[in-house]
């Protein structure tokens, strides 16, 4: 099915199911522990041996030797894969470095052995027995120091830097500026299960038993990796316990695990320990964002600049703090750009909202600061600078089925209109409900005994992205419905808005529903990431089930156009038939995938919100809690309030952790991230978030999928870390411009009349 016009009326609108708050159809597997994790399936395949992975004790350089003997003599060790044995190995296509190092080490913590034994334990001791010398080579590390050889680089198909108008002239002529510098730190996914793979090899057959969210891309690069043809890579991942990104790609725990099941000749199951996983994967780099804002007296902005540098290994992208702002606020004359500068850290790459949720932490505090210089309050001098264009809209490719495509084949830049845009209402709903009328202009106004008072605010924005998706959908002898697609389900609830699709669309109970995800034997969807993952999948359904439709119209002879699928029935007229009874005893299989045309070039699909946040601030110790949290959101149709609402509370927790804790703490001298582990990366926890409330928009976008909805996972986490910066400031006047706003910023600048 190709979508290139606007949806019109469909059977997902009459929203008997779609729409609706169901709870996760698997919620009682997950909170029974009966989901099927990567690592716990010893149920799948006999006799699995364990591996443990050795990483790099040096960031940049070569092995110079290394001495196995001793660990191949430990009891119980079955065999050992290096560089040296583990035969010719391609890069994969979405990997920055190679899975397995050696002799070069480009990251510390890169994988350059794994040990398989009779038992995680044997393995793990034998690992230790590895003795490796290393030439070591000099690196990159200071993000501020190698800053000025940033290099403008395009991201996802957005041009580096971006210029309307004449920037320099309009800001020098600015009755009002402001010229700030913010830093956001290096973070995380820290997501609750480690990367783990089972792999075995059935002659040249790779199955692997993973944790991924894109089955398509892990079977493309486990081929191109090894050599080997796609059809010859099997990839299972039915249930995934979180990702925020980290598993987006091939990772060293599938490859280390397929090297080693071919080399024990056995099953090996692989978990990265999690002191390995900070520097072995990826993580969000650290940002250095320069943001100039001119106005004139009236609050209308006339000159906006943000640039933006980011550090990443050689070929590695941005972390685009700029993205935003090309969209975000009207102004006539503009310039954006994102840089990167070489880092031999480990590889940066995306981390849940990647651009949007560093650009949002600098570029939301900046407003408010100028909001403050023009003495207007920060909501209304947001209002003032709406627009509904795009204001500098670099070219780019239609989807990110087309990020591929060469710089000369794009589109030239234009100024698209917003498909829908309703920030403002957003401000304007949540400043009633939070009340924020009460806030006091003056930071410093409001006070509880020993705490500080504060209140903030801050957009939110997150590009809709779509791309192609695919599903079979199975009718059978008793009504009962199986869709089949390699969706994942990272814990977003992909399960059940895909299952109250089919039901929406075929006319079935929800409980008559099952839906099949995760398995690269199944028509490959969309996968999970970007905030594309819910919008896509659903419409590949939805294509699946129209094809479904008419095939069942066909046995009946009723006009599809006017054939109603309701109770388990088709209807037309006076006439019906059960869908049982014409699935007879073969059954009725359709298969179709949803692609999308030009919709995203004739308008800019993004979602929107405003978040508000109320904070009390130690006055003696510089301690901050957080009291009450609300996210208004404009992001179409949502399909399930209940796990839509999950998505946008535990994205605004994600922020809260940027804001005020969470940080990668770089070894300058040797390279690496020292707090590597859960002990000494701080994340959120129950008693740091008090009550969230989330409030959806009643809209509908047909230009953005037949579903009529847009991405959400993502948009919460936008914006969240500058609406707790801000709070901050309003509660104690002191104004932190590095995250995170740690209380060692706040004391020593703290008001002395406590």
């Amino acid at each position: 099915m190709k979508f290139d016009t606007p949806a019109t009326n469909n059977p997902i609108d009459q929203l008997k199911v779609v729409g609706q708050p169901v709870s996760r159809i698997d919620g009682p597997l997950k909170t029974t522990g009966t989901a099927p994790y990567a690592y716990d399936r010893n149920d799948v395949i006999a006799n699995q041996a364990y591996g443990y992975i050795l990483g790099s004790s040096i960031a940049k350089g070569r092995i110079a030797s290394i001495h196995l003997s001793a660990a191949k003599a430990y009891p119980g060790v079955i065999t050992i894969v290096t560089y040296q044995n583990a035969g010719k190995l391609a890069k994969g296509k979405y990997n920055t470095a190679l899975l397995l190092g050696g002799p070069d080490i480009q990251h510390y913590h890169q994988a350059i052995a794994i040990v398989v034994a009779e038992t995680f334990e044997q393995a793990r001791a034998a690992a230790h027995l590895i003795q490796v010398k290393y030439e070591r080579s000099k690196g990159y590390y200071d993000l501020e120091k190698e800053k000025p050889k940033g290099v403008p680089t395009d991201d996802t198909g957005a041009a580096g830097e971006s210029a309307v108008g004449n920037f320099d002239a309009a800001y020098a002529s600015s009755p009002l500026k402001l010229d700030a510098t913010y830093s956001t730190s290096h973070e995380s996914h820290s997501m609750m299960e480690p990367h783990a793979t089972i792999a075995a090899w059935d002659g040249g057959q790779l199955t692997l038993w993973t944790s991924n969210q894109m089955i398509d891309w892990a079977v493309g690069d486990m081929a191109k990796t090894l050599g080997i043809a796609k059809e010859k890579v099997r990839v299972i991942s039915p249930y995934i316990g979180g990702g925020f990104g980290a598993k987006l790609f091939l990772r060293s725990d599938a490859l280390m695990a397929a090297l080693a099941a071919r080399a024990a000749q056995r099953p090996v199951k692989v978990n990265l320990q999690r002191a390995l996983i900070p520097n072995n994967t990826t993580h969000r780099s650290a940002t250095i964002q320069r943001i100039r804002i001119g106005a004139n007296k009236e609050g209308l902005i006339t000159a906006i600049g943000h640039e933006s540098w980011s550090g990443n290994l050689p070929e590695g992208g941005p972390e685009a703090g700029a993205f935003q702002t090309r969209s975000l606020y009207a102004g006539a004359n503009r310039m954006t750009s994102n840089r990167v500068s070489r880092l031999d850290l480990p590889e940066a790459n995306a981390m849940r909202a990647p651009n949007e949720a560093s650009g949002l932490a600098a570029l939301e505090v900046a407003m408010d600061e100028m909001a403050e210089k023009l003495g207007m309050d920060p909501i209304e001098f947001r209002i003032r600078n709406d627009i509904q264009i795009v204001p500098d809209s670099p070219p780019k490719p239609s989807s990110r089925d087309s990020q591929s495509k060469k710089p000369e084949e794009k589109e030239p830049s234009t100024q698209p209109p917003f498909s829908l845009r309703q920030l403002v209402k957003c401000f304007q709903i949540g400043a009633k409900q939070f009340g924020w009328s009460k806030r006091k202009a003056k930071p410093g106004g409001l006070r509880e005994g020993r705490w500080l008072i504060g209140l903030g605010v801050a957009s939110a924005y997150r590009d809709n992205v779509v791309t192609k998706s695919a599903a079979r959908v199975r009718l059978d002898k008793r009504g009962y419905l199986t869709v089949e697609t390699d969706m994942t389900d990272i814990g977003t609830g992909s399960y059940t808005i895909i299952a109250q699709t089919a039901a929406e669309m075929m006319g079935v109970p929800l409980a008559k529903v099952n839906v099949r995800l995760g398995d690269s034997n199944f028509p490959v969807s969309s996968g999970s990431g970007g905030q594309w993952g819910g919008n896509s999948s659903t419409s590949g359904v939805y294509a699946a089930c129209i094809k479904l439709r008419e095939a069942i119209a066909q046995k009946t002879n009723f006009n599809i156009d006017s054939a109603i699928f309701s109770d388990e029935k088709i209807s037309h007229g006076s006439q019906s038939f059960t869908l049982a009874e014409l699935a007879g005893s073969q059954g009725i299989s359709a298969e179709d995938m949803i692609e999308f045309g030009d919709l995203d070039k004739k308008y800019q699909q993004s979602t929107f919100g405003a978040h508000f946040v109320e904070v009390a601030v130690d006055a003696y110790t510089g301690e901050t809690r957080i009291r009450r949290m609300l996210a208004v959101c404009a992001a179409g149709r949502i399909l399930n309030p209940k796990t839509a609402r999950s998505q946008v509370i535990g994205a605004m927790t994600m922020g809260v952790g940027a804001a005020l804790m969470e940080s990668l703490e770089v070894d300058q001298r040797y390279g690496y991230f020292v707090n590597h582990d859960l002990a000494g990366y701080e994340v959120p926890v129950h008693a740091d978030i008090p009550h969230q409330e989330v409030i959806f928009l009643e809209e509908t976008d047909p230009i953005s999928s037949p579903m009529k909805a847009k991405g959400v996972g993502e948009l919460g986490i936008c914006g969240v870390a500058a609406a707790v910066s801000n709070a901050i400031y309003n509660a104690t006047g002191v104004r932190v411009r590095d995250y995170p706003v740690t209380l060692d910023k706040l004391i020593g600048k703290m008001p002395i009349n406590v």
